[in-house]
């Protein structure tokens, strides 16, 4: 066997047993949640807002005619989407919210209207019962649902109707003449028909907000956007269950504490590593060295991302420009933050596939035949979606496409975030990662038919297959699984899908595809490589890997519902959303634990660190983990509090720590993990990688507390104080203080930028020698088979005895 720590465990069916019980906990845990999940999604089908035939007055005008509320929304759809402004509260930032907007204007009219009909000029200059009696009218006309079933018809009352005709002309002009405070250039659409209809899908999702349900007193969005004209304020759920979600939280925490506590003999940590590198003495398989340039890919994406990053966020402090050039008529923003948001996925998921590939044959113990054609093949198909989906997005985005129209779908964008990839490109990243999975199934598939009981024996062309355990192959097999499978709810949502559900499905993939299932491959295959170089034991990190699989997707697969308290759920579905999107948080709490097993492995031995700063980044996503994902989580997540900051910018402050201070991390360290033993032998020079590395940590966390977090809380309180409306728009947002905070951002976007062109230039490196010291010190090269080990095994055995 590998040298490895023999003292992990006795030979019996303790941990076998254990782990037994912990797969059961696991299928439990995973078709329960889902079936949950599903019927959430039930539940949303049957309460979500109708979509009318048509809208008409009380004197029978017609406002809206049939279908133009769905070709409205592909309209928006086509142009961006979620990148320029939002809906629901999902998308970007720079724009306003067109739900609230529209519901606000609105309600200003009418309120001015009733005024009027009351003899006082202003509103504002009525007497108090006068006052008194505007608001009871005007919360009456906004709330009666006026939606008749039997002939799918809205019969708006006639100031709400003239209200639509001068909101209509409002959101014309800003999308025909361009608004620079927005960054919406002109001509961004410049077909009236197609404007008319996005202002019927406009005013169909502000209807929903406002609109009682037929089965209860709140609106079909649960009363949100918060507007205190219309009482739109919490229901009596969301703060009950808010209340209920932080005693989860707690006790959550208190039992997690417990249980390490009673854990806390089992040490992952080895206290007999081997004596050299294991992996060193491995000469990596064709298939293998294909994988190279996949990180490259991974390194120029990530610039790319980053770069697309800067140009989204400046535009939030000069309209349409870069330090004065008008950027904006060549690179609207909808475009930068479609390429911004995109990218961070792919990039990401580009890292996996290449270390999943790295990992197969290495376990196997033989290259499959044809295995670094298909390599190659896969690359060239990344490459294609990737650079064809950007292309197409800036032609639909830039109305080259046409408006809403078929090839926009299958071509340019969905417009929605994160899933902005057209159809046509959905598919072909699907079938990619079918083929991906295929050849880590035939990579690694010999490994588990040649085990011995539960142990893994390593071969000269098997060495990560030693010192690990079929149950870590297993789990590392069925994570590829998933990730190639979920990506697939992507096509729950259709060109002609309603919102409610078109939002359900796309967070199938954002938060079980990006945020579950990426996490589950992360843990598993880095316990894993951990395992093979004999820096942990293997069967209790195997046992580890296990638990917190479980109790990571105990919250995580239903707590996925918290992103749709809002989206034409019902109260059932924010009950149960937020009861388990409490306990996602609930291990995040002693990821400390995990940094500080990765501080010691840098200890154990001197050719550890040729991992160094692998490592490092690995030890990063644990302090992101605890503070993106878990602190700055939770202060978003309970829907109370959701209700006054959905759209703000403690989401992004949320998104970015976590998807990029966890998943982003993780990537680079997964790349330096496997360009280390693909190349190995030699020191490298790895200053950029030190620089790099501190960089792109505070560069993030500059970015999040000099500017997100202080502009996010100053949005919540406006959001509070008066309504989301104002706390979106162009008067609060460019006060003086406030322009400074997101002029703040800068620095640290900078900062990280800089790391990030510091570890692609590291990895230019390595390609051209440069990254590699000269005369360097040349690590030993460990043992790769039981009987090159049989010295180290029988030294071992005695320091048990």
């Amino acid at each position: 066997m590998s040298t490895v720590d023999t003292t992990e465990a006795p030979p019996d069916s303790k941990v076998p047993n254990r782990n037994r019980r912990w797969w059961i906990a696991l299928a439990i845990v995973v078709i329960g949640s889902f079936g949950v999940l599903l019927w959430m999604g039930m539940q949303i089908n049957v309460s979500k807002p109708p979509v009318p035939k048509q809208v008409v007055s009380e004197s029978g005008d017609v406002l809206i005619e049939e279908n133009e509320i769905m070709d409205g929304q592909r309209v928006w759809q086509s142009i961006g989407g979620h990148q320029i402004g939002s809906v629901w509260g999902h998308g970007a930032y720079v724009a306003p919210d067109w739900t609230a907007d529209w519901l606000h204007r609105e309600a200003v009219f009418v309120q001015q209207k009733l005024a009027e009909e009351h003899g006082v000029s202003n509103y504002e200059e009525a007497p108090t019962e006068v006052k008194g009696a505007i608001d009871a009218q005007l919360v009456e006309l906004f709330r009666t649902n006026t939606y008749d079933e039997a002939t799918g018809t809205i019969t708006l009352p006639e100031y709400r109707a003239e209200a639509y005709q001068t909101n209509a002309e409002h959101f014309g002009k800003i999308f025909a003449e361009g608004h620079v405070d927005y960054a919406i250039p002109a001509g961004s659409v410049e077909d009236p028909d197609a404007m008319a209809k996005m202002n019927a899908f406009f005013f169909w999702s502000s209807w929903s907000a406002s609109t009682e349900t037929h089965y209860d007193e709140a609106s079909y969005t649960r009363n949100w956007p918060h507007e205190p004209l219309v009482e739109n304020v919490p229901t009596a759920t969301n703060i009950l269950w808010s209340v209920i979600s932080v005693i989860i939280l707690l006790a959550g925490i208190g039992f997690m504490v417990w249980y390490h506590s009673f854990n806390e003999d089992e040490d992952e940590v080895t206290n007999n590593p081997p004596k050299d590198d294991p992996l060193l003495g491995y000469e990596p398989t064709p298939s293998q060295k294909a994988t190279l340039k996949y990180f490259f890919v991974v390194g120029a994406l990530f610039v790319l991302q980053i770069a697309m990053g800067i140009i989204s966020a400046h535009y939030g402090v000069e309209g349409g420009a870069l330090y004065g050039i008008p950027i904006d008529e060549w690179l609207p923003y909808a475009v930068t933050r479609t390429w911004h948001t995109q990218l961070g996925i792919l990039w990401i998921a580009t890292a996996w596939l290449a270390t999943g590939l790295y990992v197969g044959p290495a376990v196997g113990g033989r290259e499959p035949k044809g295995q670094r054609l298909l390599v190659n093949v896969l690359f060239v198909a990344l490459v294609v979606v990737v650079f064809g989906s950007m292309l197409g997005q800036w032609m639909s985005i830039t109305g080259k496409l046409g408006y809403g129209t078929i090839q926009s779908w299958w071509f340019g964008t969905t417009g929605m975030e994160y899933l902005d990839l057209a159809r046509f490109w959905q598919i072909g990243l699907f079938i990619g990662l079918f083929l991906w999975f295929f050849l880590m199934f035939r990579a690694m598939w010999p490994a588990i038919s040649r085990a011995r009981g539960t142990k893994l024996e390593p071969t000269t062309d098997a060495p990560l297959a030693g010192g690990s355990q079929k149950t870590l192959v297993a789990m590392l097999l069925v994570s590829c699984l998933a990730i190639a499978s979920f990506f697939g709810a992507a096509f729950g949502m259709g060109r002609d899908t309603h919102l409610s559900i078109t939002e359900y499905w796309r967070w199938w993939v954002v938060h079980l595809w990006v945020e579950g299932f990426f996490e589950v491959f992360a843990t598993v295959v880095i316990a894993f490589l951990f395992s093979r170089l004999g820096l942990v034991r293997p069967r209790i990190a195997t046992t580890a890997t296990l638990a917190a699989t479980t109790i990571f997707l105990l919250g995580g697969i239903i707590g996925t519902g918290h992103h749709l308290y809002f989206s034409g759920g019902n109260d059932p579905v924010m009950a149960w959303s937020a009861t388990f999107s409490a306990l996602e948080v609930v291990p995040l709490a002693l990821i400390g634990f995990e940094a500080f097993r990765n501080m010691r492995i840098l200890r154990v031995k001197e050719w550890v660190s040729g991992y160094k700063w692998a490592i490092y980044f690995f030890i990063s996503v644990s302090f992101w983990n605890m503070l993106g994902a878990g602190v700055f989580g939770f202060l978003i997540n309970p829907p109370i509090s959701l209700f006054y900051v959905k759209g703000l910018n403690l989401t992004p402050l949320h998104a970015h720590t976590a998807l990029f201070g966890v998943y982003g991390m993780l990537g680079v360290g997964l790349m330096l993990f496997c360009v280390r033993s693909l190349m190995p032998g030699r020191d490298w020079n790895d200053w950029p990688l030190k620089w790099g590395f501190w960089c792109m940590n505070g560069g993030l966390l500059a970015m999040s507390l000099f500017s997100l977090l202080p502009l996010g809380l100053a949005q919540a309180w406006a959001s509070i104080q008066e309504g989301l409306w104002y706390a979106r728009s162009s008067e609060f947002l460019y006060q003086p203080a406030l322009v400074v905070l997101r002029w703040l951002r800068t620095p640290g976007d900078t900062i990280f930028a800089l790391g990030a062109v510091l570890i692609g230039l590291f990895m230019v490196g390595i390609l051209t020698g440069h990254a590699l010291k000269d005369g360097g010190r040349v690590f030993t090269p460990g043992n790769l088979t039981s009987e090159d080990n049989a010295d180290a095994d029988a030294t071992a055995e005695k320091e048990t005895v």
